[in-house]
């Protein structure tokens, strides 16, 4: 894996959250969008992880959409 502590630009959730903000006024904190980017970091890197797991188990030689399909519900339920 490359670099684990890459993440997110803040200016990408930032867009993100407000495409789906009913109000155009509501804002968001410093604070809540550094909370939301590592939140989107971890599940992101969860998600590959598990995936990996699922094709070793698999024996597949690469990840496949397939096993993220296969990790995505339990992993939206830890959520």
């Amino acid at each position: 894996m490359e670099d684990a502590s890459a993440g997110f630009p803040k200016e990408l959730v930032s867009r993100l959250l407000h495409l789906h903000f009913r109000d155009s006024k509501t804002k968001v904190s410093g604070d809540a969008l550094q909370l939301t980017t590592e939140l989107l970091r971890i599940f992101v890197l969860e998600a590959a992880v598990r995936a990996v797991r699922q094709a070793q188990a698999e024996d597949a030689a690469r990840v496949d959409v397939d096993q993220l399909e296969k990790v995505l519900p339990q992993l939206l339920l830890d959520f």
